[in-house]
């Protein structure tokens, strides 16, 4: 070989290791994931402090109002059922890529939207993402630490960074309503979802794997949600249309899901008392929670006039418990199972909610915002319990399956609440924030009994 020849072998082989992807990062792995899932839990609470900007700009009515809201969380809730199986046909990183391009490109068309009939649109996209993003985003922690205590705690910290965006929705939306517009609260998942795909690049190359898709079982379940929300947020003569098709709709779904060797709801896992009980449990609080926060975001500016970033800021006390009760709920569940913990919480949920009752357009503000502490502390100590009793009623290969069912749960629920209480509080705010809290305490008194008979 000539000396030519040598540096030209030199060079190909310096060339060929400068084209080799770069190592895997598990650390760097863990931020994207992390990231991802911020930003879809960030835009399930920062939307509500803006709302009262939104309908003055867009216009719309209250209904609009709920549809900006509901577009996203029920597009999200109802395709999360399915795609766990999506993300293992196509590969983790390669569905988080994915998801978290639409999501971002979603967002550019929601701050651009010139009306309210694009931006529910362009919500609806953001769902759709949001639902790719979740359980890809998890797969992708999992398979970057092979080793189980270092990977339990990454999942931890997954865990706790999505609580945390949840938090701090209400503040970051009236934050950026006030110092920018509405448009703002898009706006800023431009950057970070670019972060998060250049993240990517340091993560492991997921493999693709079979997983049975239920495309019938996940297509009625989406038009079963969809035209229930559109009864209670519509409602007249269209309203009790859409509830005929809601109705039919989910009997043809348990009928398919009753039928399918691989449904997207196993409706075998109800046999479970322990899974009937944390599911409704789960709802319950979903119902509670996004709920007051979306009623109280109005009541904050419409009635009592607060700025969004004011009104952003009374949740902070209740909100900026959640993460630290979090991780409490957890250890008292390891000490002393998880029934004591869930009873315990839903009875404070309730009770804080029945204190609510009593606030009314003359209560100061900084007293509204600390009566909203001991309902978050109730949520905040029942969810990790409930999730845990769940997971542990399942067998382990189905505990995916199950996470996902108890995720679309909640997360319907959450939307339905909203859909319901917009409603109420459209025919009289006062009278109709009433019965939002009654209802939520009614719901959360009930899965408290049925907590209570648990093992």
């Amino acid at each position: 070989m000539t000396t030519n020849q040598s540096l030209e072998g030199d060079q190909l082989a310096t060339a060929e290791r400068g084209l080799e992807p770069k190592k895997p990062s598990p650390a760097l792995t863990l931020t994207a994931a992390l990231l991802g899932f911020a930003l879809i839990g960030l835009d399930a609470s920062v939307v509500n402090v803006a709302l009262p900007s939104i309908g003055h700009a867009l216009g719309g009515g209250m209904s609009g109002l709920q549809w900006v809201v509901d577009a996203y969380t029920l597009s999200f809730a109802a395709l999360m059922l399915s795609t766990g199986a999506f993300s293992d046909r196509a590969g983790a990183s390669r569905a988080y890529a994915l998801g978290i391009t639409v999501f971002t490109l979603a967002s550019v068309a929601c701050g651009l939207a010139p009306n309210l009939p694009a931006l529910i649109a362009a919500r609806v996209a953001q769902g759709v993402a949001a639902a790719v993003v979740l359980p890809a985003s998890l797969a992708l922690v999992r398979q970057a630490y092979g080793d189980p205590a270092r990977r339990a705690r990454a999942v931890a910290a997954w865990a706790a960074g999505g609580s945390v965006a949840v938090a701090l929705g209400p503040v970051a939306g009236g934050a950026l309503t006030t110092a920018w517009d509405w448009r703002g609260i898009f706006f800023v998942n431009i950057p970070l979802g670019a972060v998060a795909l250049a993240l990517l690049v340091r993560a492991p190359r997921s493999q693709r794997r079979p997983a049975p898709l239920d495309l019938p079982g996940q297509v009625t379940a989406a038009v079963t949600l969809t035209a229930l929300a559109f009864a209670v947020i519509e409602g007249g003569t269209t309203g009790v249309v859409a509830l005929v098709v809601a109705v039919v709709a989910g009997g043809v779904f348990l009928r398919v899901e009753a039928r399918q060797p691989h449904p997207v709801v196993p409706l075998g896992l109800f046999r479970s008392r322990t899974v009937t009980a944390a599911v409704a449990a789960g709802a319950a609080v979903s119902v509670a929670f996004y709920g007051v926060v979306f009623v109280f975001s109005l009541c904050f500016q419409q009635v009592q006039g607060l700025s969004a970033l004011a009104a952003g800021l009374m949740f902070l006390p209740m909100t900026g418990l959640i993460a630290v009760t979090n991780v409490v709920a957890g250890k008292l569940a390891g000490r002393y199972g998880a029934r004591l913990p869930m009873l315990v919480g839903q009875v404070l949920a309730v009770a804080g909610l029945l204190v609510l009752l009593y606030v009314d357009a003359g209560t100061p503000p900084v007293v509204v915002a600390l009566l909203l502490v001991p309902l978050a502390l109730g949520c905040a100590l029942t969810v990790p319990p409930l999730t845990a009793a769940m997971m542990e009623a399942v067998p382990a290969e189905r505990a995916g399956l199950a996470a996902g069912v108890l995720n679309a749960a909640r997360r319907v629920a959450g939307g339905l609440g909203i859909a319901v209480f917009g409603t109420l509080v459209s025919g009289g705010f006062a009278e109709g924030m009433r019965w939002s809290l009654v209802i939520s305490a009614g719901l959360l008194a009930v899965t408290a009994a049925a907590t209570s008979r648990l093992r």
